[in-house]
């Protein structure tokens, strides 16, 4: 049997959780409204912040009432790394014309399941796994965001960490960082795409190269 030095077990111990988080689908709530000036104001955006695409067949949304399988996520299909996809009460040819977007969003219309000014939104996979939760209330949450008119928007991905809603989610407003716009019917929102998005992470990535590379290299040292 094979002895590999410390050096080696240290090497692999680091790169043990890179692989798993590389295996990992890394889709998050990226950008909510609970209410507009119209039906079509109400959306949430999914945003796939892994390395490769993410296959939503099967995958579901749900609010407070957190049952998977609530409303079916399936026609996203295969959504790609970086991609941003949208959940919306109003049709969806009715909400692309009020925000301008073209056929390349993906955007699933016509949401039963309307969020409330204090509610949740529950994402999950096709086994019926919990994927990202977020719990929004600006009156339980003291200084957070109400998400009326204007989309919520995290500050830094670290924000996306939390299940419930913090002080570094802001309001959309015109012309800002995440190309804010106001829609046909007056909501400021980004929906369609998540400027704060790196995908993939060149520095884990190449941590981990480095690592396969070290672990090589001694193994053939050993083996000489």
């Amino acid at each position: 049997m094979t002895k590999f030095p410390r050096a080696v077990v240290a090497a692999l111990l680091i790169a043990s959780p890179l692989v798993a988080f590389a295996a990992t689908p890394n889709v998050q709530i990226t950008e909510w409204m609970y209410n507009g000036n119209d039906a079509t104001g109400e959306c949430i955006e999914f945003t796939n912040l892994g390395n490769s695409a993410v296959d939503f067949s099967g995958w579901s949304f749900d609010d407070s009432s957190r049952a998977a399988g609530s409303v079916s996520l399936s026609a996203f299909g295969m959504v790609a790394a970086g991609q941003s996809v949208i959940l919306t009460e109003a049709q969806a040819s009715d909400f692309r014309a009020a925000w301008g977007l073209t056929d390349s969003v993906k955007v699933i219309g016509g949401n039963s399941n309307n969020l409330g000014r204090s509610d949740e939104i529950n994402l999950y996979n096709a086994g019926g796994q919990l994927v990202d939760r977020l719990t929004y209330s600006d009156q339980t949450f003291v200084g957070t965001v109400r998400a009326q008119n204007a989309s919520g928007n995290p500050v830094t991905l670290a924000e996306l960490a939390s299940s419930t809603v913090t002080t570094g989610w802001v309001l959309a407003e015109a012309g800002d960082r995440y190309g804010s716009r106001a829609s046909t019917l007056s909501d400021l929102g980004n929906p369609g795409q998540f400027v704060l998005a790196a995908v993939p992470e060149p520095s884990g990535y190449a941590m981990f190269a480095a690592g396969l590379l070290m672990i090589g290299g001694l193994a053939r040292r050993q083996s000489k």
